[in-house]
């Protein structure tokens, strides 16, 4: 048995657009996790992208996030090749 406990999110309406973002920057430092998601902005003569979004998090979270992110990453790859059968 787990302890694990469910949670309802609730996304405010400022956000629920959300942003676009088509590059990624992660850092890690002794204490944190700091990603920094932008928008490589085409044709701005020298190379420039955007930040959109700065997120910080603990170890533990970043560690989380990333299993989060893999495990619904592979459901989705699952669900396309279920869908072109």
């Amino acid at each position: 048995m787990t302890n694990e406990k469910k949670y309802k999110v609730k996304v405010s309406e400022a956000l629920e657009a959300g942003v676009y973002t088509n590059a990624i920057s992660v850092h890690f430092n002794s204490n944190e996790c700091i990603i920094d998601m932008g928008y490589s902005v085409p044709n701005a003569g020298e190379p420039l992208i955007k930040v959109v979004s700065r997120v910080n998090m603990s170890h533990k979270t970043a560690e989380s996030f990333i299993n989060v992110l893999s495990n619904a990453l592979l459901d989705w790859k699952n669900k396309q090749k279920e869908n072109n059968k």
